[in-house]
């Protein structure tokens, strides 16, 4: 697998169409006017590898989280264009939009974003449920059995802890077998050890179900789980990092980005990892 993420439009014209699950080329987005113009995202131009997990990091104010809805067709942008697969979002009218989003891509929030009123089952079927189609009953056994959860399936969110509820939005997010699942700061409300199980699953999602994941993160233990990693800046991309560690991501964003990317003490790893360990089983360096 190619985990490049090029960086100019000429590189991702070249590039099998097959290889990328979404690409933005020249990204800009432009929020306000005059003294209130902000440029969130600046000319952008970047890949997605198909099959892969990667992970979005940047200070507050570098563009991730707007990167993440404009590549997902949450927000438009003010000029370039996103494609999802060989789809351009900008062509789209807002029912064709609409629908892409609903059978093509997956989200995962911060916020678990459960109905409180349902069972963890039917939540996980929940967009399946509004769309009037069929779940297919083995890909939902594959889905449930990777997040562990058969036996709290008949549980309301309230009955469940935060890692599990988050667990429960991934495989809604999986349900309707999407072509890209974002994840924005899925564990940004867990503490290490729910944060652990929740990272986990998304990277079994990509290793053993093929799926494509993009998520955005401040923290470089979970950017550790990634294949690799895109750094923001001001708008820009920065660099990138195949085969991450957390070390390594510490190492570059002490290295080569601006002193508030990491002013912050990183969180807590995982029980039974160091930072300088990678998810994967290696330690950083090899």
């Amino acid at each position: 697998m190619t985990l490049a993420a090029p960086t100019s439009a000429e590189a991702l014209a070249v590039l099998p169409p097959g290889d990328l699950a979404a690409r933005g080329v020249h990204v800009t987005k432009v929020y306000g006017q005059g003294n209130a113009r902000v440029v969130a995202l600046d000319m952008i131009t970047l890949g997605i590898p198909k099959g892969a997990y990667t992970a979005v990091m940047g200070p507050s104010g570098s563009g991730k989280s707007t990167l993440m809805h404009c590549l997902a067709g949450l927000d438009s942008v003010t000029s370039g264009e996103v494609y999802i697969g060989d789809v351009a979002l900008g062509r789209l009218s807002d029912k064709r939009l609409t629908r892409l989003r609903r059978d093509r891509v997956g989200f995962v929030f911060q916020m678990f974003n459960l109905v409180p009123t349902l069972t963890a089952a039917e939540n996980i079927t929940l967009p399946l449920d509004i769309a009037g189609v069929k779940p297919d009953r083995a890909w939902l056994d594959t889905v449930i059995d990777t997040i562990g959860l058969r036996d709290r399936l008949r549980h309301r969110p309230a009955e469940l802890s935060g890692g599990q509820q988050q667990r429960v939005a991934c495989a809604r997010a999986l349900a309707t077998r999407p072509d890209i699942i974002f994840a924005d700061e899925p564990t940004g409300n867990l503490d290490s050890r729910s944060s652990a199980e929740v990272l986990s699953f998304l990277r079994r999602s990509v290793r053993e179900m093929g799926q494509t994941v993009v998520m955005v993160t401040h923290d470089p233990v979970a950017a550790g789980y990634a294949d690799l990693v895109i750094f923001l800046n001001d708008g820009r991309i920065a660099g990138q990092l195949a085969e991450p560690t957390a070390q390594r991501v510490l190492d570059w964003l002490g290295q080569s980005a601006p002193a508030d990317a990491a002013a912050s003490d990183p969180p807590e790893p995982a029980p039974g990892r160091s930072a300088a360990g990678d998810s994967k089983g290696k330690t950083a360096g090899q």
